[in-house]
């Protein structure tokens, strides 16, 4: 099975063994109808991907590749917070008449400040220095700004990524205070390996590892039936991850750019009920 298949299973099955429950507790979301969405969860998972082994997707269900790219560009090349400029419909639910989800997610990346060297946004700042400050280690971005928490119509659950580079390796730390194991874990982790994938192109460097800091790793109780179910099942191979060779530069990546494979994920046709 692929590595991302193992990790998540490790982690579901910890949780789902060794969790604590929020039963006892108000908790803010709720599904559709009406009835409050409890969790169980474990509290400081980390998990290490090596880029340079295998591209880390999970194969015990699919994950949508081309969409999970699309909001990757979205936020970090678009720098967008608008859903019109979205190739599909997962932001639809917080967004307000005009489509904006307030100043959440590529809102902040794409908000300028001053530095001695000029003025740069988050973005071209990391590309900035992976450039021209490669022993830096400073080089992070960070989209949970208080000031603005309350223009969010989501406060950011994968909030800030730090950037390391050693020797020719560029390895990186993705930070996220919650995450729903089902429906987002590896959808966020294929997101920024892609990420660091990109950025150490564009930088003249290899991709090394991600590291995944989650504070708060959960599943729903309407989840745990269809978690038990993928536990059941014998992950596949890994497939394949290519980046088109003629791209050079970080604003030129599509969604097209990227290819997978070999990927022969576990068909998976059930509905996954998601809490608001």
């Amino acid at each position: 099975m692929s590595y991302a298949d193992e990790v998540f299973r490790q982690n579901c099955r910890d949780i789902l063994d060794n969790g604590v429950w929020d039963t006892d507790l108000p908790v803010r979301p709720r599904w559709e109808d009406g009835a409050p969405a409890h969790t169980v969860k474990k509290f400081g998972v980390v998990n290490r991907y090596d880029l340079r082994r295998e591209f880390p997707i999970l194969t015990l269900r699919r994950t949508f590749f081309k969409t999970c790219v699309d909001e990757l560009l979205w936020i970090w090349q678009k720098k967008s917070n608008n859903i019109h400029d979205l190739g599909s419909h997962i932001w639809d639910q917080w967004a307000d008449e005009t489509g904006s989800i307030g100043k959440a997610y590529g809102y902040q990346l794409g908000v300028k400040h001053q530095y001695p060297e000029g003025e740069f946004d988050q973005v071209d700042r990391v590309l900035f220095d992976l450039t021209h400050n490669p022993a830096s280690r400073r080089i992070m971005t960070n989209l949970y700004n208080f000031e603005d928490l309350h223009e969010m119509a989501l406060y950011p659950c994968a909030y800030s990524m730090t950037f390391n580079v050693s020797g020719h390796t560029l390895n990186a730390i993705l930070n996220q205070r919650s995450q729903d194991m089902l429906t987002a874990n590896n959808w966020n982790v294929v997101q920024y390996a892609v990420l660091v994938h990109m950025l150490a192109r564009v930088s003249g460097l290899e991709a090394g590892e991600l590291v995944h800091v989650i504070a708060d790793a959960h599943i729903y109780d309407r989840h745990i039936p269809i978690v038990e179910a993928l536990l059941q099942r014998e992950g596949r191979s890994a497939p394949q991850f290519s980046m088109d060779e003629t791209v050079t530069g970080f604003y030129q990546f599509t969604r097209d750019s990227f290819t997978l494979t070999g990927y022969d994920p576990h068909p998976f046709d059930g509905k996954i009920p998601v809490a608001v």
